[in-house]
C-alpha cells in the first residue's frame, strides 16, 4: 500500500504545484520585458512551415519546466495584438462608423478568439482527461493528466495559421471572394476547407505528442467532415466570405 499512497501523495503535490501557475500566466500578461517575444514569432512562423518543430520544443519545455503549458502569455498577447489589427484594416475597407468598429474589433477579438478558445480548450481538456488518457497497468506510476492551460496553448498555435489564411490572405483576396459568381464561391470554400483543415491537423499534432494519450488520431476525424462539407456547401451556392462579412458589414457588401 506504501508506494501507492506515494502515488496518491505525488499526485496531489504536483496538482498544487499547478494551480498558481495560472494566476501567475495572468500577471505576466502586464510584464512585457518578461515575455520571450523573439521565440513567440519563433513558434508562429514554424507553426505555418513546420508545426512539428513547435511540438518537439513542447518536449523539450516539460522536460526543463516540469509542465506541458507555456509559462509565458506572449503568444496570446501578440496573437490578439496581431488580430485586432488586422481587425481594424477590415473595418477600415468596409465599415460606415467608428463606433461599429469598436464593436467589431471587440467581439472579434473576444468571441473569435479567447471565449471560443476557452470552450474548445475545455472541451478538449474533458475529452483528452476522461476518454484518452492511457491506462497505465503499473499502480506505481504517478497519473498525467492534461493541463488546461496546455489545452488553451494547442487551440492558440491552431488558431495562429487559420488566422494567416482568413483574416490576412482573405484580406488581400476578399474584393474577389465576395463577389458573385462561381469562381469566388469555390476559392472562398477551398480557403475555408484549407483553413479548417489545418486548424484540426494542428489540434492533432498538439495532443499526440502527450505520451500518456491513446487515440488521438480521433482529433483529425473533424478533416474528413470540413472535406465532405465543402462540395455540398459549393453546391448548395454558399460563400462563407460573403456570409461573414455580411454578418459584420452588411451595409458595405
Amino acid at each position: 500500500m506504501l508506494p501507492t499512497s506515494m502515488s496518491k501523495g505525488r499526485s496531489s503535490s504536483s496538482n498544487s504545484r499547478a494551480n498558481p501557475m495560472f494566476p501567475q500566466y495572468l500577471r505576466r500578461i502586464i510584464k512585457w520585458q518578461q515575455m520571450d517575444i523573439e521565440y513567440t514569432f519563433w513558434q508562429m512562423l514554424h507553426l505555418c512551415t513546420s508545426p512539428k518543430v513547435v511540438y518537439q520544443h513542447t518536449k523539450y519545455h516539460k522536460q526543463t519546466k516540469n509542465q506541458w503549458a507555456r509559462d509565458d502569455p506572449a503568444f496570446v498577447v501578440i496573437c490578439s495584438l496581431l488580430l485586432s489589427v488586422a481587425t481594424i484594416a477590415y473595418c477600415a475597407a468596409y465599415d460606415h462608423s467608428a463606433t461599429h468598429a469598436v464593436f467589431v474589433v471587440i467581439s472579434v477579438l473576444l468571441f473569435h478568439f479567447l471565449i471560443t478558445g476557452a470552450i474548445l480548450a475545455t472541451c478538449c481538456w474533458f475529452l483528452t482527461n476522461t476518454y484518452l488518457r492511457e491506462e497505465s497497468p503499473n499502480s506505481h506510476v504517478v497519473e498525467q493528466r492534461v493541463e488546461w492551460l496546455y489545452s488553451f496553448d494547442v487551440n492558440c498555435n491552431s488558431f495562429f495559421p487559420m488566422f494567416i489564411m482568413l483574416y490576412v490572405i482573405h484580406y488581400f483576396l476578399s474584393p474577389l471572394l465576395v463577389a458573385h459568381g462561381f469562381i469566388p464561391l469555390l476559392l472562398s470554400n477551398l480557403l475555408f476547407m484549407a483553413a479548417g483543415s489545418y486548424y484540426h491537423y494542428l489540434n492533432f499534432l498538439g495532443y499526440d505528442v502527450l505520451p500518456f494519450l491513446e487515440r488521438t488520431t480521433f482529433f483529425l476525424y473533424p478533416i474528413g467532415i470540413v472535406i465532405v462539407l465543402s462540395p455540398i456547401l459549393i453546391l448548395s451556392g454558399f460563400n462563407p466570405s460573403r456570409y461573414f462579412m455580411n454578418m459584420y458589414f452588411s451595409q458595405r457588401l
